[in-house]
């Protein structure tokens, strides 16, 4: 199930991440769920985030631009 994240002034995408998906490499899941605000590179206060339900996924240390992901 997915939750919500309300940000606060000066959020960034791969803050967000880190916090509340336990790894910046899960930026590029957390601006896909995201699309109306993937343009923001620092978000403002208020806004309501849906945080995408994470698997564990050994492996994962590389970036998306890395592993050959396109977002």
């Amino acid at each position: 199930m997915n939750k919500t994240y309300t940000t606060i002034s000066g959020d960034m995408w791969d803050k967000i991440a880190y916090q509340q998906m336990g790894s910046v490499l899960y930026t590029d899941k957390l601006i896909r769920a995201n699309v109306e605000y993937a343009s923001l590179f620092m978000l403002p206060a208020g806004v309501v985030l849906t945080i995408p339900a994470v698997e564990d996924r050994p492996g994962m240390e590389l970036p998306p631009w890395k592993r050959g992901i396109l977002i």
